[in-house]
């Protein structure tokens, strides 16, 4: 696969073409998610807790994000790769900059934070110096202690115009992706076309730019109760690059996710 850039999601959405992201966090999975055509790997904070065995991502730290950032990079084959800021690590710009700079630095190629338009300061500042963000809306996990749980938003007139008026506020500031976290998809499909930039679901139905799950979810391995827009591709794999490929070739197709794995 050749290098994936911004401009080349730009392009698939463009194109009306479903992009695939799955998380890794080392280098041997890196290489083999790569490998399978997945455009983009995301070095999720999720690994405080299916690697860590945490019950949420917040002890995740940034000297640990950049550990696994480094790790993914020696392993990857062309896919980008997107770092998750931890909690607490981008409260001021100052702060987002600093902790951006070491993500970047440890080798990734797009930033990922959590929160709505109090972030446009922020965006606008790693933007013009060279950083391109991801905006994570709906359900945010950092902030779930404030939810009250793993909770789905914007189910309410209110919530979802205010999630529409952060997504267009983020993308003015400079944010390049958006990822929609366990929203109607009815509303993420509203977002998808009221944003230029390419929007990635998880548990946002059929209709973003893009899928994310966490590899140990497609797997089969997470302790606990499996969420409903996950699908374990291992059932029918004959072994794990079998089910990254499987997974790959679906959100391609648009097999996955469909209406069961959505919420309304």
């Amino acid at each position: 696969m050749k290098n994936v850039t911004l401009h080349t999601l730009s392009t698939l959405k463009r194109d009306g073409k479903k992009f695939a992201v799955l998380t890794a966090y080392d280098a041997c999975f890196a290489q083999l998610v790569s490998e399978a055509g997945v455009e983009v790997i995301l070095v999720g904070d999720s690994l405080g807790m299916v690697l860590q065995g945490h019950d949420s991502t917040l002890p995740v730290t940034l000297d640990e994000m950049v550990y696994h950032t480094r790790s993914v990079a020696n392993g990857n084959k062309g896919s980008m790769i997107m770092s998750d800021l931890p909690f607490m690590t981008y409260g001021t710009p100052a702060q987002a900059m600093a902790s951006a700079a070491a993500l970047m630095q440890a080798g990734a190629h797009i930033i990922k934070i959590e929160g709505g338009a109090w972030l446009a300061e922020s965006i606008s500042l790693l933007a013009d110096r060279g950083v391109p963000v991801c905006a994570h809306l709906g359900l945010t996990p950092q902030a779930v202690n404030r939810l009250g749980g793993y909770r789905v938003q914007g189910r309410d007139r209110d919530s979802a115009k205010q999630m529409i008026e952060d997504a267009v506020r983020l993308e003015q500031a400079g944010a390049s992706l958006l990822l929609l976290e366990c929203v109607p998809s009815l509303l993420a499909g509203e977002i998808s076309r009221a944003v230029d930039i390419p929007v990635i679901g998880i548990g946002a139905g059929p209709d973003t730019d893009a899928q994310v799950l966490v590899m140990h979810d497609i797997l089969g391995i997470s302790p606990g109760r499996t969420p409903r827009f996950v699908k374990n591709y291992m059932a029918e794999a004959d072994d794990i690059r079998g089910a990254i490929q499987a997974y790959a070739d679906e959100v391609h197709s648009g097999a996955f996710p469909t209406a069961k794995h959505g919420f309304e």
